[in-house]
């Protein structure tokens, strides 16, 4: 596993929580709440891509036998 993937999803992490916190303090709640979503989004996007390239890894591994 590459440690970028893991950078990448704590760095968003960190990013929308700052933008969280903003939000909330300008009385913006509902906006807050979509940045939240749309960055477990984002990351649930890229999880699903990793895993899919873990499976074609794997597949590509057995294929040889």
């Amino acid at each position: 596993m590459d440690i970028t993937a893991i950078y990448k999803i704590a760095g968003l992490g960190i990013v929308v929580a700052v933008l969280n916190i903003f939000l909330t303090q300008a009385g913006k709640q509902e906006q807050a709440q979509m940045l939240s979503l749309a960055g477990v989004i984002i990351v649930l996007i890229w999880l699903v891509q990793m895993i899919a390239r873990l499976f074609a890894d794997v597949e590509n591994v057995f294929h040889w036998w």
